[in-house]
């Protein structure tokens, strides 16, 4: 029987409800930022250590996995515990993760941090994004969604620039110290102010579907990520990829089957929420195509520091944290459809401008260019997602949350092994032109080398471009109306 929290959203007074979700977003901020936190510390760490790049590679893909392989269960915990017996779990864990990374002494117990951080920071987000809905109402949904596009888009890409300045200033440890004061900070904001807001239901837990989520999520995920390192023919990834999607097959099968299933797919049949969720996702590959290729293009071609290309993409950073509570008000004015048009128009055509990139491409053009896409993808990003999940019941608030987090995680995953592959085979089918031809053998192989690097990133951006074009058509059939009701008849499902 369902047991709704004695913490009603319609009680909690606009200062509570203020301060319980800035505790949410500082966490969900926490979780997202560790994502590229560890960029530019990379190199660092294989000196301390003595580890091979591929090795050290591990401290990114372990917490990205163990992250696909949480937020897909988020659903079934959010049903499961009270809010704050949950976000009090989900951070505690991450701070304990961090506390061991910062005293680490060698490598495997700096990636078993690393999984423990992972583990709690995978449910953050779903939490945030479904108590933002439990507590505001469908036609104020707007502005809390852009405070939450605050999260998702500003701290990934502050990531690279923070760890940067510190590196630059402290030891690599200083990476996690530095995390502590904020995870207790949010802990006492916790402890005084959230409240009990989501739905629990006691869901039985269904121990096959658990496994069945992780090996067909974990699976896809880490073929895509090794795809750059192995290749597409690497039986690796062939097996990761396809054992991903056979026991996905299976999981999916299970959850139509069950009375209760752990995350609940019939959230497909509302066709908005369907059509946002792949603008969405393709956005998303967009948004992590430049966040990805822009600072390999800074550093292997231009030579600039990591430092400096993280510099370069904090100005559209600033941007998108500035205009994301902005573009939420403007949703719940004017609803999601001429705010993805044109915003996605934006991104599209700022994207294009980055495949005309030369040798000679100055760094403030990049980064003029780089933020006006940024200020683009604020139109487009949280109000799809708020328009998305404003099409839902309010018991599949949860699971609505969940299943767009983790399709906005495998398409990450999908979209950056797609583009890297890009990179790949632009650089192999670059054509000299006859005018090397005088230059003396080394520096005509060094030249060679360079130009064949900027063609990839010239195809990659234009795979891109590709992708932000499909997003903007999609986007020309969103609905019109200026507000989604939460309360949706069975009527609008398929």
């Amino acid at each position: 029987m369902t047991d709704m929290q004695s913490s009603s959203s319609w009680n909690l007074t606009p200062v509570q409800k203020g301060l319980m979700i800035a505790a949410l977003m500082a966490g969900a901020f926490m979780g997202i930022i560790n994502e590229t936190l560890l960029a530019t510390a990379l190199p660092t760490i294989m000196d301390v250590f003595h580890l091979e790049e591929n090795t050290v590679q591990w401290l990114t893909t372990v917490f990205l996995l163990t992250n696909g392989i949480m937020i897909p269960i988020s659903a079934f915990l959010i049903e499961r515990f009270s809010t704050r017996k949950l976000f009090f779990s989900a951070i505690s864990l991450f701070g304990i993760g961090t506390l061991i990374a910062s005293i680490a002494p060698n490598f495997p117990m700096l990636v078993i941090a690393r999984v423990i951080q992972a583990a709690g920071s995978g449910i953050m987000l779903p939490l945030l994004m479904t108590v933002l809905l439990a507590i505001i109402p469908a036609e104020r949904r707007g502005i809390a969604m852009g405070m939450a596009g605050i999260v998702i888009s500003f701290a990934p890409a502050i990531g690279p620039t923070l760890s940067g300045w510190l590196l630059a200033h402290f030891e690599w440890r200083a990476l996690f110290y530095t995390v502590l004061p904020i995870v207790a900070v949010t802990m006492l904001l916790a402890y005084l102010f959230m409240q009990n807001v989501t739905r629990v239901t006691k869901p039985k837990i269904d121990v096959i579907s658990i496994i069945l989520s992780s090996f067909g999520f974990g699976g896809i995920l880490y073929g895509f990520s090794i795809v750059a390192e192995n290749g597409w023919g690497s039986s690796s990834v062939i097996i990761s990829i396809i054992g991903g999607i056979v026991v996905l097959f299976f999981f999916i099968k299970r959850q139509l089957r069950l009375q209760v299933p752990m995350l609940e797919f019939r959230v497909f049949q509302y066709r908005i929420f369907t059509l946002s969720l792949v603008i969405t996702m393709a956005a998303i590959i967009s948004l992590i195509g430049a966040e990805t290729l822009l600072p390999l293009y800074m550093q292997t071609v231009m030579g600039y520091t990591p430092l400096e290309s993280g510099l370069m993409l904090l100005p559209g950073a600033i941007v998108i944290g500035i205009m994301s509570p902005v573009t939420g008000y403007l949703f719940d004015k004017f609803g999601a459809r001429w705010l993805a048009i044109s915003g996605l128009s934006i991104v599209t055509v700022t994207t294009y401008l980055f495949t005309s990139i030369t040798l000679e491409t100055s760094f403030a053009y990049l980064t003029t260019i780089y933020a006006i896409r940024m200020f683009g993808l604020s139109f487009a990003m949280m109000p799809v997602v708020t328009s998305a999940l404003n099409q839902l019941p309010e018991h599949l608030y949860a699971h609505g949350s969940a299943m767009m987090n983790t399709m906005q995680q495998v398409s990450a995953s999908i979209g950056t092994a797609i583009l890297v592959t890009f990179v790949s085979v632009g650089a192999n089918r670059y054509t000299p032109d006859a005018s090397m031809q005088g230059l003396p053998q080394g520096e005509m192989e060094s030249q060679l080398l360079q130009l064949a690097q900027l063609n990839g990133y010239q195809w990659a951006f234009m795979g891109s471009t590709i992708l932000a074009l499909i997003a903007f058509l999609f986007s020309l059939f969103l609905r019109s109306n200026k507000k989604a009701s939460a309360e949706v008849s069975e009527q609008q499902a398929l």
